[in-house]
C-alpha cells in the first residue's frame, strides 16, 4: 500500500508538490507568528531603551548631610547597599554639592560648587588643564568669558546659605573663605549624557546665562568649610542590567529598592523613571500581540482554506481511479488510506519542512529589520506546528469526503454534482454568523481584540469572501449564456468552464480572500504610517521645538525676532493656564509667523487664514521710554482706612523683562510719585495700571484722577491719557472723561477682590481665539490666569502640540491684554526646516536657555522603533504568503482542470473550433477570474477596514488626542490590488498558455 502510494505521489509529483509547498506555507505561518512576536518583543525593547532618557536608565540615591551638626543616627546611602546589589550591571557614580559665593558680582545667585566622580573624561578642556590637586577647580567657558577669568587666576569662594526671603532674595555667608585657583575652562560636550544624570548642572540661572556648575576635587572638597551639603549616589544602567532577557528581573530589583528605600523614612530619597522604561516596553509589546494575531489568524485560515481546494481540486480528478477502488471492494480503511494517502504524503512532507522555513523566515526578517537584536533561543515559536499540521490534513480529509464516500456510479459521472448544497450552504451561513457575532463583541467591547472579537478581521474577510463567490456562477452562467447568443463563442466557453467546475467558486473565494488579506495589510499599514507622521509632526508642532528656561513672554517675542526678523524659521510659543479640569488646554503663538512654522492639520482652514483671524489690526501700544517712572494723581473721596494705591504693568520693548510697578499708597489730594524699573532704561509698554484697596478692609470708595503718566529723563508723558475711548476698564470701576486727566471712580462697597485694572486699547478685546474640539466658554484663563474674554474665530480639526481639544491664541496680544509680569508657561521655540544650524547659539546670545530639543524627525524614529510600527512588518509578511497561497492554490486548480479542458476543447479543435476561439477559452479564463477576484477583494478589504480596522491600536494603548488618519489613502489600496493582479494573473496566464499548448498537440504523433 505504501509503495502504491508513493507510486502515485510520484506520478503526479507536479500536484504533490504543489500542495506540499501549500502545507509548507501553512504550516511556516503558523510558525512565523509566534517566531515575529518574540523578535517583536526583543526589538521593542531594544527600541525603547535605546531612546531612553537618562532619568530613565539610572537610579538616583540623595541624600542631605551637614558635617556640622552631624547626621543624628539618620540612615545614610550604606542602609540601601544591599538592595543596590540586587541591581548588577550599574555604573555608580558619587557626587556632592554645595552653594557658595564670591565670583559673581552680587548675591543674588549662588554658584554652584560640585564634586563630580570621574567627571574629567566627560569634560572638554578648551584651556587650562583638568583638576589634579587639592586647591583646584574648573568653570565654564561662558562663567569664564562673563567673570573675564581665565586658567591660573586665583578665585575666593565661601559657603553660602538663602535669607529666606521672597521680597530680596539672597545669599549670605555661611564659612571661611578659601582662596582656589582655576585650573582650567571647559566646555561639556553630550550635556544630556546619561553620565550626568537627572541633576540639571547645566540648566540655566535665569539672568546669568548657561548653567555650569563649579567642578573640584573629593579633596578640595573636604578641605572646603561647608554646611548642608546635597549627596548623591547615580547608578546608570549598563548594557547588562538592560539586557532584553533579563528585564523581569530587573523590575523585581527595584521593587526590592523601593521597600528598602521606604524603610528609611525621608532622609534618603530614591528616584528612578526606569519603572516607566519598563511600562512603555510591556505595553508595545502588549500592542504587538494584539496587532500580529490579527493578521496571523486569516492567514492561517486561508492556507487551510488553499489546501483544502487544492485537495478538493485533485480530488475531482482522480474520480475515475476513486470509482475503480470502490469498485474492487476493498475495505473502508484500505479505501480511505488509497484515497488520501497521496496528498497525506505530501502535506506531511510540506509540514515538515515549513516548520524550518516559517524560523529562518522571521529570522531573515529580523536580521533585516531588527538588526542587532536577534532572535530569542529556543522551540517556543514550533508550538503552533502540529495545530498548523493536523489542521492541514484535517483539511485535506474534509477535502475528500465526498470522493471517499460516493458511490461508483456517482464517481464515474463525467460532470461531478455541483457543491453548492445544503451542507456548503450551511457552513457558510455558520461563517457568516461568526462574523457578526466578532463585528458585535468588537463594536460592543469598544475595540477590545480579545475573544471572538479578535477573530473578527479574518472571519469578517471569510465570510464576505464566500458571499462574493456565491454570487459568482449566476453571473458568470448569465454572462456565458449572452455570450453565446451572441455568438461569441470563446468568451461563452471560458464562462461555462467556470460554471460548470464544482470547484470554481471556492477557487473564487480563495483568490478573493487573497486580494483581501493583502490589501487590509496594506490598509493597515498605510493608515499607522501616516499616523505616525500626524504624531511627529502635528504632535510635535514643528520640525523642531525648543524648550526654554523660564523667561518672561515680551523676552521670548524679543528674542524670536532678533533671531528671526524676517519670521521664516521661529516662532515664539507659550502655554495658557488652566484653572478648571474642564477647560481645554491653549496654546499663545505668534500668529504672524503660524504659517511659516507650524505644523498644520488638514481638512480645516489653512494656517495663514487662521492668523489672519487671530491677529486683526489694532492700536499701537502705549510705550514709556526711560527707566525713571512718574505718575501724577489726584484722590477724591477716600476715607480713612481705606486708602488706595496704584501699580502699573509694564513690559519692556528690548526683551529685558516685565515689571508690576508699586507706586505706593495714594495719599489724599494730588500728588507726584515716581519709582526707578530697571527692565524700562530703554523702552517699556504699559500693559495696565491697577488700583486696588491698601489695606485689609473690604469696602472701597474714592476715586483717581491720573493727569500725567510717563518719564522723568527725559521727561515724556502718555499723550492723551484723558481720552477714555483709548482705555478699557474692567467691571468693578468706571472711567470718566474729565478737563484735568483719566477719571477713574474707584467706589466698590463690595471690595476690590483683584483691583480695578485700566489697559490700553491696543489689542482686539474679546481676543479672537481658534479652537479645536467643543467651543470654549465666554472666556479661557489668560496668560496672567484671570478670566480672557475671547471670540470664537474659526474651528481647527486640531490645535499643533495639543490636540483635537484646545484653543489657540496670539501670544503678542495675550500678552498685552495680561497684567501678571510674570514668566511664561512652559515658553517654547519652534522652528521649521529652514533653521540655521547654531539656533541654538544665535537663542543662547539673545538671552534664552534652551534645555530641550525635540525634533520632529526624532520622534517620528521613536515611534518607528514602537510595538505598533514594528508589528506591522509582519503585515508584508502575511501579504506576501497570502498572494504565494492564492498562486498555488491557482497553480493546482489549472493542473488538476488540465486534463479534462485538453479532452474537451481539442475535440471541438477536431470538429472545426477556430484557433482564436480556443486561444480565448485557454488563454483568458482564469485571468478573467483574477481580474474579477481583485475587484472584488479590494472591495472587501475597504469593507472590512471599515468594520473593523478602527479598533486596531495602530497608534498604541493610549492614542494621543489628535485627528489620526482612519482610512487608507486610495492610492495604496489601487496599488496594492494592482500588484497582486499582476502576480496572479501572471500566473494564470502562465497555465493558460501551457493550456493552450497541450491543446494544439493532442492528437499528434
Amino acid at each position: 500500500m505504501i509503495s502504491l502510494v508513493l507510486a502515485m505521489v510520484w506520478t503526479r509529483r507536479g500536484q504533490s508538490l504543489t500542495l506540499a509547498l501549500l502545507a509548507l506555507l501553512a504550516v511556516a505561518a503558523a510558525v512565523a507568528s509566534p517566531a515575529y512576536l518574540a523578535a517583536a518583543d526583543r526589538a521593542v525593547a531594544a527600541g525603547q531603551i535605546a531612546t531612553a532618557t537618562p532619568a530613565e536608565r539610572g537610579i538616583v540615591l540623595s541624600a542631605a548631610q551637614d558635617d556640622r551638626i552631624g547626621n543624628d543616627g539618620n540612615p545614610g546611602f550604606s542602609d540601601v547597599g544591599a538592595a543596590l546589589a540586587d541591581l548588577p550591571g550599574f555604573d555608580y557614580r558619587y557626587s556632592a554639592e554645595v552653594p557658595a559665593i564670591g565670583i559673581e558680582p552680587d548675591n543674588r545667585n549662588a554658584s554652584r560648587v560640585v564634586f563630580r566622580q570621574d567627571a574629567c573624561p566627560h569634560l572638554r578642556i578648551v584651556a587650562g588643564r583638568c583638576l589634579i590637586g587639592e586647591g583646584e577647580v574648573v568653570i565654564g567657558t561662558a562663567t569664564a568669558r562673563r567673570l573675564r577669568l581665565a586658567a591660573g587666576a586665583a578665585i575666593t569662594l565661601t559657603f553660602a546659605k538663602s535669607n529666606n526671603s521672597d521680597a530680596n532674595p539672597l545669599w549670605l555667608p555661611d564659612g571661611k573663605p578659601k582662596r582656589l585657583y582655576v585650573a582650567g575652562v571647559y566646555d561639556v560636550p553630550t550635556p544630556g549624557d546619561a553620565y550626568w544624570g537627572t541633576h540639571g548642572y547645566f540648566t540655566a540661572v535665569p539672568g546669568r546665562g548657561p548653567g555650569e556648575p563649579v567642578f573640584l576635587g573629593a579633596a578640595t572638597l573636604a578641605d572646603f568649610d561647608h554646611g548642608r551639603t546635597e549627596m548623591a549616589i547615580d547608578g546608570t544602567a549598563g548594557p547588562a542590567a538592560l539586557d532584553i532577557d533579563h528585564l523581569p528581573q530587573l523590575r523585581a530589583g527595584l521593587e526590592r529598592l523601593k521597600v528598602a528605600s521606604s524603610k528609611l523614612g525621608p532622609a534618603v530619597q530614591v528616584n528612578t523613571n526606569l519603572p516607566y522604561l519598563l511600562d512603555r516596553i510591556d505595553a508595545g509589546r502588549s500592542n504587538a500581540r494584539l496587532l500580529v494575531p490579527v493578521m496571523a489568524v486569516p492567514l492561517v485560515l486561508l492556507a487551510c482554506f488553499s489546501i483544502f481546494l487544492a485537495v478538493s481540486y485533485g480530488a475531482q480528478g482522480r474520480q475515475p481511479e476513486l470509482a475503480i477502488v470502490a469498485l474492487r471492494g476493498n475495505r473502508w480503511w484500505s479505501r480511505w488510506w488509497l484515497g488520501t494517502g497521496e496528498s497525506l504524503v505530501a502535506i506531511l512532507a510540506g509540514a515538515a519542512v515549513g516548520c524550518v522555513a516559517g524560523q529562518l523566515l522571521v529570522d531573515a526578517v529580523a536580521a533585516a529589520r531588527f538588526p542587532g537584536v536577534g532572535v530569542a533561543a529556543g522551540w517556543s515559536s514550533l508550538r503552533y506546528a502540529p495545530i498548523a499540521a493536523l489542521a492541514a490534513l484535517a483539511a485535506a480529509v474534509l477535502a475528500q469526503r465526498r470522493q471517499l464516500a460516493s458511490p461508483v456510479a456517482t464517481l464515474l459521472r463525467r460532470n461531478p454534482a455541483h457543491t453548492n448544497g445544503p451542507r456548503s450552504f450551511a457552513f457558510e451561513a455558520v461563517v457568516v454568523l461568526l462574523a457578526v457575532v466578532a463585528g458585535v463583541q468588537l463594536a460592543v467591547s469598544g475595540g477590545t481584540l480579545e475573544g471572538i472579537g479578535l477573530l473578527a478581521p479574518a472571519l469578517t474577510v471569510l465570510a464576505l469572501s464566500l458571499l462574493a463567490a456565491r454570487a459568482l456562477l449566476p453571473a458568470v452562467t448569465g454572462y456565458g449564456s449572452r455570450a453565446l447568443g451572441a455568438g461569441r463563442l470563446g468568451p461563452a466557453l471560458a464562462g461555462f468552464q467556470l460554471s460548470r467546475r464544482p470547484g470554481a467558486q471556492r477557487l473564487f473565494a480563495l483568490l478573493v480572500a487573497t486580494v483581501a488579506v493583502a490589501g487590509y495589510a496594506a490598509c493597515a499599514v498605510d493608515v499607522a504610517a501616516r499616523g505616525r507622521d500626524v504624531q511627529a509632526g502635528l504632535g510635535v508642532g514643528a520640525d523642531r521645538v525648543l524648550s526654554v528656561d523660564p523667561v518672561y513672554r515680551s523676552q521670548l517675542l524679543h528674542a524670536v525676532t532678533a533671531v528671526d526678523p524676517g519670521g521664516r524659521f521661529a516662532m515664539a510659543v507659550a502655554r495658557l493656564p488652566s484653572s478648571a479640569a474642564d477647560e481645554p488646554l491653549g496654546l499663545a503663538v505668534d500668529s504672524r509667523r503660524l504659517a511659516a512654522v507650524a505644523a498644520w492639520p488638514g481638512g480645516g482652514p489653512s494656517a495663514r487664514e487662521v492668523a489672519e483671524r487671530l491677529r486683526p489690526d489694532a492700536a499701537a501700544p502705549v510705550v514709556l521710554e526711560g527707566e525713571d517712572l512718574s505718575v501724577d494723581v489726584t484722590t477724591i473721596g477716600m476715607t480713612k482706612g481705606r486708602e488706595l494705591k496704584l501699580l502699573v504693568a509694564v513690559s519692556s520693548v528690548d526683551g529685558l523683562g516685565d515689571a508690576l510697578v508699586d507706586f505706593g499708597t495714594l495719599r489724599h489730594g494730588r500728588s507726584t510719585y515716581a519709582q526707578r524699573v530697571p527692565v524700562c532704561r530703554t523702552r517699556c509698554r504699559l500693559n495696565g495700571i491697577e488700583v486696588t484697596i491698601a489695606t485689609n478692609d473690604t469696602a472701597v470708595t474714592g476715586r483717581v484722577v491720573l493727569h500725567s503718566l510717563g518719564t522723568i529723563n527725559p521727561v515724556r508723558t502718555i499723550a492723551q491719557l484723558g481720552d477714555v475711548s483709548r482705555w478699557r476698564i474692567g467691571n468693578l470701576g468706571r472711567l470718566a472723561a474729565d478737563p484735568a486727566g483719566l477719571s477713574i471712580d474707584a467706589t466698590a462697597p463690595g471690595g476690590l477682590p483683584t483691583g480695578i485694572w485700566v489697559r490700553p486699547v491696543d489689542a482686539p478685546f474679546p481676543l479672537p481665539a481658534a479652537y479645536a474640539g467643543a467651543a470654549p466658554a465666554s472666556s479661557v484663563t489668560g496668560l496672567d490666569a484671570k478670566p480672557l474674554p475671547v471670540r470664537l474665530a474659526g474651528r481647527l480639526p486640531a490645535v499643533p502640540r495639543l490636540g483635537d481639544h484646545a484653543t489657540l491664541v496670539d501670544l503678542d496680544y495675550a500678552d498685552r491684554l495680561a497684567v501678571d509680569a510674570s514668566p511664561a508657561l512652559d515658553p517654547e521655540v519652534w522652528l521649521n526646516a529652514r533653521a540655521p544650524a547654531d539656533v541654538v547659539e544665535r537663542l543662547s546670545a539673545q538671552g534664552l536657555t534652551v534645555v530641550g530639543d525635540t525634533r520632529s524627525e526624532q520622534v517620528r524614529r521613536g515611534l518607528a522603533e514602537q510595538g505598533p510600527a514594528l508589528s506591522l512588518y509582519f503585515y508584508f509578511l502575511a501579504g506576501g504568503l497570502s498572494v504565494l497561497l492564492g498562486a498555488g492554490a491557482l497553480v493546482l486548480a489549472a493542473a488538476v482542470d488540465r486534463g479534462r479542458r485538453v479532452e474537451d476543447l481539442s475535440a471541438l479543435r477536431t470538429q472545426g473550433l477556430r484557433r482564436p476561439v480556443a486561444g480565448w477559452a485557454t488563454l483568458w479564463t482564469y485571468p478573467a477570474l483574477v481580474a474579477i477576484a481583485s475587484v472584488a477583494g479590494v472591495l472587501i478589504a475597504v469593507a472590512a477596514w471599515a468594520l473593523t480596522g478602527w479598533a486596531l491600536p495602530l497608534a498604541g494603548q493610549n492614542p494621543p488626542p489628535l485627528p489620526l488618519p482612519a482610512w487608507p489613502r486610495l492610492p495604496v489600496v489601487v496599488l496594492t490590488a494592482a500588484a497582486v493582479f499582476i502576480l496572479l494573473a501572471a500566473v494564470a496566464v502562465g497555465t493558460g498558455r501551457d493550456l493552450y499548448r497541450r491543446i494544439e498537440l493532442w492528437g499528434q504523433p
